[in-house]
C-alpha cells in the first residue's frame, strides 16, 4: 500500500508512475526519510521566525523554540542511523517517495499573515505524527522501531508544547502589538494603494466626464470619454505607485501588486460613474451617473474613517469637497 493511501494525500498528477512506495522501503531508507524530514522542519521554522522576526518577535521566539525541537529529533535519528549503518547517509527525498508529505513554500503563503503559517505549523506537526506512526508499524527492528514510536508520540505532543511555548512567549499583550502590525502591514500594502486608486478614479475623471456630457449631450461619446479617462488613469497610477518604492524599508510590500491595486481601484473608480452613460437617455444617465459620484465618495470618506484613523465628519469634507470642485469645473467647461 502506498503512503499516500495511509495519509490521504493527493498524489499529484504526472507522479503516480514515478518514485518508489513507502511500502517498498527498508529501514535504512525510512531513518533517512526521516531525517531529511526534520531537516526540512527545522529549516522551514526557522525561516518562519527569520521572516516574522522584524514585525513578529514573539511568535519569531516561538517557531526557533520548535525549530530546536526539531533539530532534537534529528540528533537522534542520526545516532541511531549510525549506529545500524554508519556514517553515509541514503540522500532520499520527499519526492522520490510516492504521495509523500509536501510543505508548503513560504512564498506561496505571501501576503505573510500570521494566522496561515501557525496553521501550516499544526499541519506539519500532524503530518510527522503519521509518518513517524505508519513507519513504526513497519520496521522489525527494535530500536528503530522505539524510537520511531517515540517521535510519533512526541510529535503528537508537539501541539501542546507549542502552546506552552505560545504562554510563555505570545503574551496578551504581544498578541496586541502583533495584531496591530499585522493590520498596519495590511493598510499599507492594500488599503492605502487601492484607496489612492480609488480616490484618483473617482475624482479626477469627473471633470473629463462631465465636460464631455454637458458639452455633446451625447451619452456614448461621453462614454467613450469616461472609458478612456478611467483606463489611461488606472495605467498611469499603476506605474506611478509600482514605481514608487520597492517596499523594502518601508514594509509596503510588493510595488506590482500595489501598483496592480492602485490601477484596478482607479479604473474601477472611473467606470462608476462612465458607466450609466450607456443609457441613451442623457438625463437619467446624468442623474445615476451624479448617484453613483455621490455613492463613490461616501465609501472613501467610509474607509478614510475606518483604516486611516480619520474623523467621518473631516473625511466627508476633504472628499465631498474636493469631489465638487472637480465635478463644478467638468460642468463649467462643458458647458462653455
Amino acid at each position: 500500500m502506498a503512503i499516500a493511501s495511509w495519509f490521504n494525500f493527493p498524489v499529484r498528477p504526472g507522479r503516480e508512475s514515478a518514485g518508489l512506495n513507502f511500502s517498498d522501503l527498508g529501514e535504512q531508507q525510512i531513518l533517512s526519510l526521516a531525517i531529511a524530514l526534520e531537516e526540512d522542519d527545522a529549516r522551514i521554522y526557522n525561516t518562519y521566525a527569520d521572516t516574522l522576526a522584524g514585525d513578529y518577535p514573539d511568535t519569531a521566539r516561538l517557531f526557533r523554540g520548535m525549530a530546536a525541537e526539531e533539530d532534537g529529533h534529528r540528533h537522534r535519528l542520526i545516532e541511531l542511523y549510525r549506529e545500524r549503518f554508519g556514517e553515509r547517509i541514503l540522500l532520499i527525498r520527499r519526492q522520490d517517495v510516492r504521495g509523500f508529505i509536501e510543505r508548503k513554500p513560504l512564498w506561496l503563503m505571501q501576503p505573510l499573515d500570521l494566522e496561515k503559517i501557525r496553521a501550516q505549523a499544526e499541519i506539519m506537526e500532524a503530518d510527522s505524527r503519521r509518518f513517524y506512526a505508519q513507519a513504526a508499524r513497519h520496521t522489525t527492528d527494535a530500536a528503530i522501531r522505539q524510537l520511531l514510536g517515540d517521535l510519533a508520540a512526541e510529535e503528537s505532543r508537539h501541539e501542546s508544547k507549542a502552546e506552552t511555548l505560545g504562554d510563555k512567549f505570545i503574551t496578551p499583550g504581544a498578541v496586541r502589538t502583533e495584531r496591530q502590525t499585522q493590520r498596519r502591514m495590511f493598510v499599507l500594502q492594500f488599503i492605502q494603494p487601492g484607496l489612492a486608486g480609488l480616490m484618483d478614479g473617482s475624482v479626477s475623471t469627473l471633470a473629463p466626464l462631465f465636460a464631455a456630457a454637458f458639452a455633446t449631450h451625447n451619452t456614448w461619446s461621453t462614454f467613450l470619454v469616461g472609458l478612456a479617462a478611467a483606463i489611461g488613469a488606472g495605467i498611469s497610477m499603476a506605474f506611478a505607485e509600482a514605481l514608487s518604492d520597492d517596499g523594502a524599508l518601508t514594509g509596503r510590500g510588493s510595488p506590482v501588486l500595489r501598483g496592480g491595486i492602485t490601477g484596478l481601484m482607479t479604473t474601477l473608480g472611473g467606470l462608476g460613474h462612465t458607466l450609466p452613460y450607456l443609457i441613451p437617455q442623457f438625463h437619467i444617465a446624468t442623474a445615476i451617473a451624479v448617484a453613483i459620484v455621490i455613492a463613490e465618495l461616501g465609501l472613501i470618506a467610509w474607509v478614510r474613517k475606518r483604516y486611516m484613523d480619520t474623523s467621518f465628519g473631516l473625511a466627508v469634507l476633504q472628499v465631498i469637497v474636493g469631489g465638487a470642485l472637480v465635478f463644478t469645473v467638468g460642468v463649467l467647461i462643458g458647458n462653455a
